[in-house]
């Protein structure tokens, strides 16, 4: 099986997928597990390019929302959010506000002073453009009414160098990337009904009194030539992979939260999310062109 990504390694994507190749070959033996990468456009790339694939069963691409909405709403990529086939949703990663260890800001409370007395010199990076990261960003600055220049990377690993060297101010990232360098950054606020148990003492946008509780899902989808046959077995291979025990002890280290979302549930799912998502957008000044 060809299990395609849509950005570089290092990210949150290809930690998850690593994952589940791992636990996949303890399921199906007789199943190879090739993970491939296709990078560019923060997704965009992979995604225009997925209904090009043999839709044979075989042929999995990772799909991450809400980049899937934003970026044909923004206009410049190849495929419309229709074109795309998701068949399972397995986790999401909550938004989270974070600076390099170094820096002189210790709290939520300095991050908002010094971005109010500098303002649009503070700058935060972020995975892709019109991506999840750049969505919250937008959000940050107006609940908080702030300005903070976002800078896009192609994923997570690229930024990685960036504002663990303390050559940008912070990131809006997800909390895998917090917890993975407890160490060498520091987390000012993160985006979940209540603080991450690995994180007991960051606290929630909600504690600081922003209704924010969002992130980023990722999920798989298929080229929409495969058989509903084979999207609803895969769709109850990856719900058996997101059951496994070894595959839950791995997501709760991590700061994945698993979610379910099969093929049963997609269109209920994915009509809220773009609609959600949609006004979201409206944020980031996409679909008006």
């Amino acid at each position: 099986m060809l299990y395609w990504q849509a950005f570089p390694p290092g990210g949150e994507s290809d930690l998850s997928a690593r994952h589940q190749q791992v636990v996949l070959k303890k399921k199906c033996l007789a199943i190879e597990t090739i993970i491939q990468y296709k990078a560019g456009a923060g997704g965009g790339l992979m995604w225009g390019q997925m209904n090009q694939l043999p839709g044979d069963g075989l042929n999995v691409v990772g799909i991450n929302l809400p980049h899937i909405v934003f970026q044909p709403l923004e206009g410049q990529v190849q495929y419309k959010t229709q074109d795309i086939t998701p068949v399972f949703w397995f986790h999401y990663t909550p938004d989270i506000l974070v600076v390099p260890e170094a820096s002189p800001i210790k709290t939520f409370a300095d991050f908002i002073n010094a971005a109010k007395a500098k303002p649009g010199q503070l700058s935060l990076g972020g995975s892709g453009l019109n991506s999840a990261n750049h969505a919250a960003h937008e959000r940050l600055n107006a609940a908080f009414g702030v300005k903070t220049n976002y800078i896009p990377y192609k994923g997570t690993g690229d930024m990685a160098t960036a504002v663990i060297g303390s050559q940008i101010d912070g990131a809006m990232t997800y909390t895998p990337f917090a917890i993975s360098n407890k160490t060498r950054l520091r987390p000012l606020a993160v985006a979940m009904e209540k603080r991450h148990p690995l994180m007991p003492d960051v606290p929630t946008f909600k504690e600081l009194g922003v209704d924010w509780v969002d992130g980023a899902y990722r999920g798989i989808g298929v080229p929409k030539s495969t058989t509903p046959e084979a999207r609803k077995r895969l769709s109850d291979l990856w719900a058996a992979l997101n059951s496994d025990p070894e595959m839950k002890e791995l997501a709760a280290r991590s700061g994945f939260e698993l979610v379910h979302v099969g093929v049963d549930q997609m269109d209920a799912f994915m009509k809220d999310k773009v609609r959600l998502y949609t006004d979201g957008a409206q944020r980031l000044g996409l679909g008006k062109k």
